[in-house]
């Protein structure tokens, strides 16, 4: 793959929808990478709001990525960082391409991140971070070509989820997206009298940065772990997957493919969605967006769904699960938020010396640890607990989510909780 010498960055419009009878919130900007030699669009930034501060989000790689997907994404990084009141607003970027090929040639991944570096300094708005297929060299490439342009490496701008030694904090090493999903869902064991942590089974749907961790933390809060998957091979054994096997096999070229203990089920890259529908009593989708959706929704087996994937589904889905199945589901921009506060104490720290500082004296994971803890669990447990009190019988955790998100993002006070 030849990569193109240079990217033109244009503004796309955002009257496309001005013809329909009803209007769902715009975001204040989107943009697309052209390559000006072949008219190649190579990726698009979408900052939705910055209410509350600059547009946060992930660059996400993916060779089917639209702009719309991107758009949504980055109106659920809105409801995220201001529901964890955070100093940030929401964006999201994504690189129109196959992180597979990328990965496996790395010298030509970092000379198209120079390249998207010259063009998300354009962006004064959008504070990038790894999401799918980018990790922290990627943002640490940005980071440093923009440090070049300020003259300065003390600055908020060129991205969090950086290289633990260059200053960032190790997001994925220390499993924090991990643990506020642990923290919310003993949020759902305070509320529903019928769900244990240590009687769980759970299937986790995308056995990565966020999927494996989360699935070591439930087996030793006393639950078991009965599924998995990834891009290659979904598994399942009703006695419960071995975790360090699991870690071992993601590690190796083919990832579960290479999982060595009992299994009862297993399923290759065209049945990955049939885990989904196995029994159990939490489901964790922890990979692409719409995971669930109307085709499957009738077939689910679980209790609850944590959803530690941005948009693994929808309000329509999430209303028929709750309202006709029973079976709730656990926002994203509430449950996953942990990554965010990392990437949030992360451009504080790097930025601010004083509270860089204070944060040392905590020593930072124990901070974080922390920090995420009690922000995702005091929202789920408010959530929860609004649920159960109101008089509209039929209201979904995803409404009353955007609910409490929105009076944080429009309000005229800004609260902070780092």
């Amino acid at each position: 793959m030849k990569i193109p010498s240079r990217l033109v960055i244009e503004e796309v419009s955002q009257n496309i929808d001005e013809e329909r009878f009803t209007e769902q919130s715009r975001p204040e900007a989107s943009y697309r990478f052209i390559d000006p030699q072949t008219g190649k669009i190579w990726g698009f930034v979408v900052v939705d709001n910055t209410h509350r501060g600059p547009g946060l989000g992930g660059i996400r790689m993916a060779p089917d990525l639209s702009l719309q997907e991107v758009a949504r994404l980055a109106y659920v990084m809105t409801f995220k960082n201001s529901a964890a009141n955070l100093p940030l607003g929401g964006a999201k970027a994504g690189i129109v391409a196959d992180p597979v090929y990328f990965n496996e040639h790395p010298a030509l991944k970092s000379e198209l991140f120079f390249l998207l570096a010259e063009s998300f300094f354009k962006i004064e708005n959008y504070i990038p971070a790894p999401d799918m297929g980018t990790d922290e060299l990627d943002i640490q490439i940005i980071y440093d070509v923009f440090s070049k342009k300020l003259g300065t490496v003390e600055h908020r701008r060129g991205g969090a989820g950086r290289p633990s030694d260059k200053g960032g904090v190790p997001i994925d090493d220390w499993g924090l997206t991990a643990h506020g999903l642990l923290s919310a869902a003993i949020s759902l064991e305070k509320t529903l009298d019928d769900f244990k942590l240590s009687h769980c089974t759970a299937v986790v749907q995308g056995y990565g940065n966020v999927g494996a961790p989360i699935a070591r933390k439930i087996i030793e809060a006393g639950g078991k772990v009965t599924g998995a998957s990834d891009i290659n091979t979904a598994l399942w054994n009703s006695n419960g997957l071995d975790v360090d096997r699991l870690d071992f096999a993601r590690g190796k070229p083919g990832g579960l493919e290479n999982y060595d203990g009992p299994i009862e089920k297993k399923w290759g890259p065209k049945r990955l969605d049939w885990l989904l529908e196995a029994p159990c009593c939490l489901l964790i989708p922890a990979a692409r967006p719409d995971a669930i959706n109307a085709k499957n929704a009738e077939r689910l087996q679980c209790k609850a769904i944590l959803q530690g994937a941005n948009a693994p589904s929808n309000k329509m889905t999430e209303y028929y699960l709750q309202n006709r199945r029973k079976i709730i589901s656990l926002s994203d921009f509430i449950v996953n938020s942990g990554g965010v506060i990392g990437c949030a104490v992360e451009l504080e720290c790097t930025a601010n010396s004083e509270y860089r500082r204070k944060i040392e004296v905590q020593g930072q994971r124990t901070y974080l640890e922390n920090r995420i803890f009690k922000t995702v669990g005091d929202n789920t447990e408010i959530i929860l607990n609004t649920l159960l009190n109101n008089s509209k019988k039929d209201s979904i955790f995803r409404e009353e989510a955007e609910a409490m998100a929105s009076k944080r993002l429009e309000s005229h006070e800004t609260e902070i909780w780092i």
